[in-house]
């Protein structure tokens, strides 16, 4: 008789972590609790002429009457969140409209194809070029939300040159956040904070150009080595599982691909010249998002007529690139209703008292490395760079003459840690948004950056520790 055989063990179910969405709707949901514990306050705010804004007193803080979030507050944090974020999601929906307008012209297909049989052999140089970009423009100008724009173009890049859409993601997001991390002129972080602070922006250039340097030479070269790992094995790529969906999803749908043609080229100019106008505009134009959205709207009309797409093709071009960004643009609300509970809830000069607390009376050293770890708590809260300047300098900046501490290394601390955080907080728009466009799930991201950011903050903590036994830094 034979033995009997065994029921074959169902496979145990593996952990799936959340969806961008309901990590953001989570961490509304615990702002919110906090409300009812985390007693309210506030400062004194007075108008500063050089910054523009109302900036807070140091020494002004009082408590106020609470303002508890319920479940109405809660339920309307997404769509308050949506209304003020609203410029930035119409941005990201014209960009979607006019990527898939130019990508239903095969332009984009058959230009990905010549470039990477020019480049055969030599891909990983785009990985320090492209960086360096980015890095330029986020130390000169906070290049941010404009990096949304990139991800649908280099995504697809990277997988045809052998890599991944982490690949892509790490060159944008690391390239552009490395630049803003070491700001040199950078209006948003640098020269706001600086004046915030008393000072001119250019106190402390000379350790930021530092940071600056050893930060961008061991991002690029951690970039370049996960890169060619994935290259030479695709089972080590963190997103393994997600290859043969990523690369079906940014595979050009047009079956005008088979040669690289005279319109092919035609369109490609008139696409690089739409980005080249948009920096433009942004940088020396005062441009933000409603003329960047103009931009994408007429020149993705433009494209579809040059590019012969016919009004049916280019109308369903443009509608479905826009819907393919409609849940990046869903994020943008999310991430902002997460400030707009804190802010209803008073619970934001709360935390910044418990930070001029906490530094006082600590020794020159200590007092800079805390102002940089307060300063990556409230980064989590603020994640808008000028928003944590105007927040943090009036207060923070003054401490430092107490503890003998230069205020250039004050505002040094705040841009490194909010340029850290900003590599992945949550309740960035640019974090989850970049990451939504090329389709890396967050968890997968965070596994990714661990070793950077453990390494850019040995090194940002030894800057500033070497600044303050230098006696600061000259100007």
């Amino acid at each position: 008789m034979p033995a009997p055989v065994s029921p074959t063990p169902e496979p145990k179910k593996r952990f799936r972590f959340p969806s961008a969405y309901t990590i953001l709707f989570s961490l509304i949901l615990i702002a919110a609790a906090l409300t009812w514990v985390v007693p309210a306050g506030q400062y004194e705010r007075v108008p500063s002429e050089a910054i523009g804004r109302d900036v807070p007193v140091a020494g002004s803080y009082t408590l106020t009457e609470s303002n508890p979030q319920g479940f109405l507050d809660i339920a309307m944090a997404p769509i308050t969140g949506f209304v003020s974020a609203i410029d930035v999601a119409l941005f990201v929906l014209m960009i979607g409209a006019f990527i898939g307008v130019v990508t239903a012209t095969g332009a984009i297909d058959a230009g990905i194809k010549r470039a990477m049989t020019r480049l055969k052999g030599r891909e990983k140089w785009m990985i320090p070029i492209l960086m360096g970009l980015f890095a330029l423009g986020g130390t000169t100008e906070g290049m941010a939300e404009e990096t949304l724009a990139f991800y649908v173009l280099l995504t697809p890049v990277m997988i045809a040159a052998g890599y991944d859409s982490m690949t892509a993601v790490a060159v944008i997001l690391l390239g552009a956040g490395i630049g803003v991390l070491g700001s040199t002129i950078n209006a948003f972080a640098t020269v706001i904070a600086s004046d915030a602070a008393g000072i001119p922006f250019t106190d402390g250039l000379p350790l930021r150009l530092g940071i600056l340097a050893v930060t961008f030479t061991a991002t690029v070269a951690y970039v370049m080595r996960y890169a060619a790992r994935v290259k030479a094995d695709p089972s080590r790529s963190f997103v393994f599982d997600l290859k043969a969906e990523n690369e079906a999803h940014f595979r050009s749908t047009s079956e005008a691909t088979t040669g690289f043609s005279g319109l092919h080229k035609i369109v490609l100019l008139l696409f690089g010249a739409t980005f080249a106008v948009m920096i433009w505009g942004v940088s020396l134009g005062g441009w933000w998002m409603a003329e960047m959205s103009a931009l994408f709207l007429f020149a993705g009309i433009g494209i579809g007529l040059i590019g012969r797409l016919g009004e049916r093709g280019l109308i369903d071009a443009f509608v479905g690139g826009a819907r393919d960004l409609l849940g990046v643009a869903l994020i943008l609300g999310l991430s902002r209703g997460i400030v707009v509970v804190m802010d209803a809830g008073h619970m934001t000069d709360t935390v910044l008292f418990w930070a001029e607390e906490s530094i006082s009376g600590l020794n020159s050293v200590v007092f800079i490395n805390v102002t940089y770890w307060i300063e990556l708590a409230l980064a989590f809260l603020v994640p808008s760079t000028s928003g944590l300047a105007v927040l943090s300098m009036p207060i923070l900046a003054p401490a430092a003459d107490f503890a003998g501490v230069e205020r250039s290394l004050v505002v040094t601390a705040f841009q490194s840690a909010s340029g850290v955080v900003n590599l992945i907080t949550p309740t960035s728009a640019v974090v989850m948004g970049g990451l939504a466009v090329a389709r890396v799930p967050y968890e997968r991201w965070l596994r990714f950056m661990w070793p950077v950011l453990l390494g850019l903050t040995i090194i940002i903590m030894a800057a500033l520790s070497l600044g303050v036994l230098m006696g600061g830094t000259p100007t």
